[in-house]
């Protein structure tokens, strides 16, 4: 597809008025780095649509004209789908209206420029939660976390995005708008259309508003990091929890000794949260309706798993600071990484009864592959997605060991494969890994895929370079 024209730019600015595009190279700049520098794009114009009205004429101008476009939330992916490369950039952040919270529904519906911390300020407000949590929760938009199918911390109760959406509001590739906000739990008339655009990376249309479900607020809550000797011991330790809780564990997160080493070296305000240093911690969080009974269950699961030797140590939460202060070692897990210089990042997922075996094996795939590479694992263990990310040697030759990323990255894949895993599990496929995909999708899901695609954007104008 060929750069806009000028008369097609010039259809836009027009379609949109004053203030609602910008082609200064000033105001685009921020937004066309993603958050690790690996993208850094160009675009002609970026649009900035204050109402779904205007985002549908945008899109009818790009239809007409054969505009690529690439939408863009808060900018805070990692696979480089909401970077442009000569496509007009499209911006959802002004679209930021809470348009209603209806607590006897628990319901709640939001434009996609809302930010997911705003989002769950407003559940809270009307005494409800929205569950969906990750660390760039003050950035990241509804339209985006919808676009990418996001998980974060707390999927092992209530889900990933796809399962905390009741509709949606989007505007298709001809500029038509789909009006899917219902707060219906079952409408059982034919195809959830809604689905389509959840983890779509933006190429089936533009999301612009959502109709989220909400959740009762836990009146009790219990928090602490534990120390474990092996990945195994955390498996172990997850189905004790679930069994001691009847459902009531939130978040249960595996951090490796190195990844805790980098926040505490790297990362302003932390501290070692136990008095030993054991190989791999674990981040447990337990809840319940009824007050106190967290702290309870919590006190039994530790107190039963230490006398038989499955934890090695552990440390509660005494008040909100101590909470906060044990989620900030887990939350600058990857940020704690960029100081030690390039790795290869990976957003895996696998059953949850094969992490250590996926753990050990890809970990000593990757060392004879690289000796001296430094593997960091950490993430979601009650849904099998760990971030599995391996940096450069110390001292290492930075440039040659980012080279070998894309044989490196196949390793671990492959064994991920092998496992019957999957080479994303919450960040999408992006420019990163569209091409790579190939190699784990089947013919008939690539075909199906593409025949969903062609029927919904036959001119593919969406985000041309996401996906197949």
């Amino acid at each position: 597809m060929t750069s806009p024209s000028p008369t097609a730019l010039a259809a836009l600015k027009s379609a949109l008025g004053d203030g609602g595009w910008t082609d200064d190279p000033a105001e685009i700049a921020p937004w066309l780095t993603e958050w690790r520098s690996r993208w850094q794009g160009h675009t002609p114009l970026m649009l900035t649509p204050r109402s779904t009205a205007e985002v549908a004429a945008a899109i009818r101008v790009c239809a007409g004209h054969r505009i690529a476009v690439v939408p863009q939330g808060g900018d805070t992916g990692l696979v480089g789908g909401q970077i442009p490369y000569g496509e007009v950039l499209l911006s959802t952040r002004r679209l930021r209206a809470v348009r209603d919270v209806t607590p006897l529904d628990d319901a709640m519906t939001v434009e996609a420029g809302v930010t997911l911390l705003e989002a769950q300020q407003a559940a809270a407000a009307a005494d409800r939660l929205f569950p969906l949590s990750l660390a760039a929760e003050g950035t990241a938009t509804i339209g985006g976390v919808i676009s990418t199918n996001a998980g974060g911390t707390a999927v092992i109760r209530y889900g990933v995005m796809r399962d905390l959406v009741l509709g949606i509001e989007a505007v298709l590739p001809s500029g038509e708008i789909f009006h899917g906000l219902k707060r219906l739990r079952k409408d059982n008339t034919g195809y959830d259309l809604k689905q389509l655009f959840i983890g779509a990376e933006g190429t089936l249309g533009v999301v612009t508003a959502a109709t989220l479900k909400l959740f009762p607020v836990m009146r009790s809550r219990a928090t602490a990091i534990v120390g474990i000797d092996a990945p195994a011991a955390a498996i172990e330790l997850l189905a004790r929890a679930k069994a001691e809780t009847g459902g009531g564990v939130e978040a249960f997160e595996l951090m490796k000794r190195i990844g805790m080493e980098f926040v505490l070296t790297n990362i302003p305000d932390t501290r070692e949260p136990l008095d030993s240093t054991p190989p791999w911690s674990v981040l447990i969080e337990l809840v319940s309706g009824e007050p106190g009974a967290a702290d309870a269950a919590m006190d039994r699961l530790l107190t039963h798993t230490f006398e038989i030797g499955l934890i090695t140590d552990a440390a509660i939460a005494q008040n909100a600071a101590q909470r906060a202060a044990f989620w900030k070692v887990r939350e600058e897990q990857s940020a704690a990484q960029k100081p030690e210089g390039g790795g290869w990042k990976h957003d895996v997922s696998v059953p949850v009864s094969r992490i250590a075996d996926f753990l050990e094996e890809a970990t000593g795939a990757v060392e004879r592959f690289h000796p001296g590479a430094r593997v960091s694992a950490f993430g979601h263990v009650g849904d099998g997605n760990i971030h599995y990310d391996v940096l450069c040697p110390v001292g290492g030759d930075h440039p040659a060991f980012l080279a070998r990323w894309t044989e490196g990255s196949q390793i671990v894949h492959d064994i991920v494969a092998r496992y019957d895993g999957s080479i994303s599990a919450e960040h999408g496929l992006g420019r990163l890994k569209t091409d790579e995909a190939r190699r784990y999708k089947s013919p008939l899901e690539i075909k199906t895929m593409q025949a969903v695609r062609a029927a919904i954007d036959p001119q593919r104008i969406m985000n041309p370079a996401v996906l197949f």
